[in-house]
């Protein structure tokens, strides 16, 4: 105790500085979080800058270089992916657009930083994980994250909350169970047993013979049968797993909806109380292109941001095409009269697979709800008719124990007909409003889900170029997310 004593008296006034500054942040980030847990690291920094009773760099006075070298090496790997872990989890991260359900405001192989700020980084749900992994270890393939201890959602306040119309990073809702084989991955495991259960089933049930409790019979059977495929062919579908929110897929999207909002889209025009909205500037729908005879030249189809993996359906003569087109893509066609015969909106079809996948609405892309989407604090009347809808977010997102019985619905074990939510849910679109999986095909995004807002693009790559003939979007880059309405 004495040698302590006289250690620290002996501690340099440069350490003692180090040490006032390290602890004033460190305080002030526990302070931030809401976390007193974090004092248990305390007694370890002040170790770290005065006492040194720890060894903590024991390899700087090894006589072997060789250890010296390795683990001088090994010290800074460990520090970068400390810092990376916070940085990612409390201030921003990454982001590469993966597919083109927001173009043409974003577009694939843009890279986004994304603000943990904007609305307030999440208190980890896994805080033991490997830094700059979403749920699997490249090449082992193995979960990247251990699953205890797992903590509660909490979410630390930041610079403001979900507007309106923002394009918004969040984790897939869907995504709590996942069909692990390569090709099933990217289909959420809901619509996938669904699907499947239809095809088990080829002979079409005429639904508007049947009363609600017999068209829930019907998709039950749907769905059971679905999923025991899955479940028993491993071998084609992978290992079913489920994940914890924040190691779910990351997702953006444009908010289109807010809590509290009766949402309802009629002819492709998404209405909010009533009250139509006004499109995003590069809202994209699907057209049938009819040429006079000859194909569309590669070079229309570049100088209209029209990408290669977009112009492949189309019939054997190339006189009629599938394509994605804003409306000054499509009004620039219309202007190639020695090319163009004509410009129809795709035409809807019989979708199943639109939220919520076993209730019977006849809603289709262009033509959807109305929907009400829960607020925190408000109650709804549940009834046979809406179920379906809230079904998902009270048992699901909100963990309570929902049984349907022969006398009512019981929540908790508790018959009700009420049910008040704990959480603010959003209604999450795309801008390419036809190639788009959004809230029409899984639902609401419940507010601990939310990640944040991407601010800026760093680098946007071409996929259909070479660098050296394009491949750079030198006019994305440093462009602010902000900026595209």
């Amino acid at each position: 105790m004495k040698n302590l004593k006289e250690t620290i008296r002996k501690a340099p006034r440069k350490q003692w500085i180090k040490l006032a500054v390290v602890m004033a942040l460190y305080l002030l980030f526990l302070i931030w979080v809401r976390s007193w847990l974090g004092v248990i690291v305390i007694p370890f920094i002040f170790d770290a800058y005065i006492t040194k009773l720890i060894p903590w760099t024991f390899w700087k006075r090894s006589e072997n270089k060789m250890v010296r070298s390795v683990m001088s090496w090994v010290d800074a790997i460990v520090f970068a992916l400390v810092a990376v872990y916070f940085v990612n989890i409390y201030f921003f991260q990454n982001y590469q657009i993966p597919s083109s359900s927001l173009e043409k405001s974003l577009l694939v192989g843009d890279f986004l930083f994304v603000s943990k700020m904007s609305y307030g980084p999440r208190v980890p749900n896994t805080p033991l994980s490997m830094p700059l992994t979403q749920h699997t270890l490249p090449i082992v393939n193995t979960k990247s994250y251990i699953e205890w201890p797992q903590w509660d959602y909490k979410r630390v306040k930041g610079f403001g909350h979900v507007k309106l119309n923002d394009i918004v990073v969040f984790n897939f809702p869907a995504g709590d169970t996942v069909a692990t084989a390569p090709a099933y991955q990217a289909i959420d495991f809901y619509s996938l047993c669904y699907g499947i259960g239809r095809n088990l089933y080829p002979n079409p049930v005429n639904m508007d013979s049947l009363d609600r409790k017999q068209q829930k019979m019907v998709y039950d059977l749907y769905y059971n049968a679905g999923k025991k495929q899955i479940l028993d062919n491993p071998n084609i579908y992978g290992k079913v797993v489920t994940r914890p929110v924040d190691r779910r897929e990351n997702y953006v999207k444009r908010c289109v909806g807010m809590p509290g909002d009766t949402l309802q889209i009629k002819d492709g025009v998404i209405y909010i109380d009533g009250k139509a909205q006004k499109q995003p500037e590069n809202v994209q729908f699907n057209y049938i292109v009819r040429t006079i005879g000859k194909p569309i030249p590669h070079s229309l189809f570049r100088q209209l941001g029209i990408s290669n993996e977009d112009t492949q359906q189309h019939n054997e003569n190339y006189t009629a095409y599938l394509l994605p087109l804003t409306q000054t893509a499509r009004n620039a066609l219309l202007a190639r009269k020695d090319l163009i015969a004509s410009i129809e909106m795709e035409p809807e079809y019989e979708n199943g697979g639109l939220y919520p996948q076993n209730l019977y609405t006849k809603w289709d892309r262009n033509n959807y709800g109305p929907i009400w989407i829960p607020r925190k604090g408000a109650s709804i009347q549940l009834t046979e008719d809406n179920l379906p809808i809230y079904e998902r977010p009270i048992r699901i997102y909100e963990g309570n124990d929902l049984m349907v019985k022969d006398d009512g619905i019981y929540i908790n074990g508790v018959k009700t007909d009420t049910y008040t939510f704990q959480m603010d849910y959003y209604w999450m679109m795309g801008d390419n409003r036809h190639n788009s999986a959004d809230s029409r095909y899984w639902g609401f995004v419940p507010e601990d889900h939310v990640v944040g807002k991407p601010i800026v693009i760093w680098l946007s790559l071409d996929k259909d170029r070479e660098w050296f003939d394009g491949k750079i979007r030198w006019n994305r880059i440093f462009k602010m997310v902000d900026g595209i309405k």
